[in-house]
């Protein structure tokens, strides 16, 4: 006779995480245990994983945290994060001219988070008001004079060399606040199985300890004024600690009133 003890049968869960550098660890946790068999994995920017899980069409993404409260019933599903405490070192502002005389900014199309950042820093840090602009691919060639742009993710180690002025908008917020910072977090708007989620979270794990098997394979990004393993085992905080919550839930508090 069949088996058809449901048990057996595993459901086939939709993810979508950011493809950058920041979340390659995770990446590799995800690849490299039995939850592969699972799960479907899509790589997006952060805008196409915040989008993804608030049309419905995956189960959890590694989203923008500034997408949460327009969500319905979300929930934070796993101990781990992108943040930081300090310099991230992957979310400048980038000038020709300091920010004194900044006059225009474009806010990075693949964010949500970075560009309600960058506006609480101007107005609350450095008290200025300026004219925002939505970006398009290729603006950062438009970044002269008094325009300067948020970039972020890959894009930003690269420039990091091109412009004059460079702000690094989590060691500004640090300063500003005394807080450290979250990015994006893995996050669902369904119930999903305990046993899953556990499964989930320790493939996430996994990654993070071989994170350092990553250091040889990304480093060609290696040049003068960024390291690959020190974003990965400094810059960059994974760990959703209980700080990092606070920190988050003043942020989420503070683009709410605003």
């Amino acid at each position: 006779m069949e088996n058809l003890n449901p048990e057996t049968e595993h459901h086939t869960y939709k993810i979508s995480a950011v493809s950058y550098l920041n979340s390659k660890p995770f990446l590799y946790g995800l690849e490299n245990t039995p939850i592969k068999n699972e799960i479907i994995l899509t790589q997006d920017s952060p805008a196409q994983c915040a989008q993804k899980l608030s049309s419905n069409e995956v189960d959890i993404g590694l989203i923008p945290v500034a997408i949460i409260p327009t969500l319905k019933n979300p929930k934070i599903i796993a101990p781990y994060c992108i943040g930081a405490d300090g310099a991230v070192s992957t979310v400048c502002l980038f000038s020709e001219v300091p920010i004194e005389q900044i006059e225009t900014i474009y806010l990075d199309y693949q964010s949500r988070t970075s560009v309600q950042l960058v506006q609480i820093l101007m107005e609350e840090y450095w008290g200025r008001k300026v004219h925002y602009a939505n970006a398009f691919p290729g603006y950062e060639g438009q970044i002269q004079a008094s325009i300067a742009g948020v970039i972020i993710g890959d894009r930003a180690i690269y420039l990091k060399e091109n412009f004059k002025y460079v702000y690094d908008l989590a060691e500004i917020w640090k300063l500003h606040t005394g807080m450290p910072f979250v990015f994006a977090a893995w996050v669902s708007c369904n119930d999903l199985d305990k046993d899953f989620l556990k499964r989930f979270s320790d493939a996430l794990q996994f990654g993070l300890e071989h994170r350092t098997e990553l250091y040889d394979e990304y480093r060609h990004l290696n040049n003068e004024k960024f390291s690959v393993e020190t974003y990965l085992s400094k810059n960059i905080q994974f760990e959703l600690t209980e700080d990092k919550r606070k920190a988050l839930n003043y942020f989420l508090q503070k683009i709410d009133n605003n």
